[in-house]
């Protein structure tokens, strides 16, 4: 997984996707998404690294199916807020 985080001034805002989606644009149903470099680029992470940045985010943006199975099974996304868009998953985490 690549995983990004930047300081925002609402707070600590991280982006997860699978490698392997990165540069890839996902269409279904009239939803559209774009998995960029700009956004999405980072370093590579495994699943500690990602679950200790997703518990310090304030809002937090995943795509791809590890990504997203990965926050499910953490507790940080519950699986009725996931979409499938294609043939990958999207999730957005806001703490409040």
């Amino acid at each position: 997984m690549l995983l990004t985080e930047r300081e925002t001034d609402e707070g600590l805002l991280v982006a997860v996707c699978d490698a392997e989606v990165l540069g890839e644009t996902f269409e279904e149903d009239g939803v559209s998404l774009t998995v960029t470099e700009e956004f999405y680029g980072g370093e590579e992470a495994d699943e500690q690294a990602v679950v200790a940045s997703l518990a310090r985010a304030s809002v937090a943006n995943l795509v791809g199916t590890e990504a997203v199975e990965l926050a499910v099974r953490e507790g940080f996304v519950d699986e009725a807020n996931v979409l499938d868009i294609e043939s990958t998953r999207h999730a957005q985490y806001l703490r409040m």
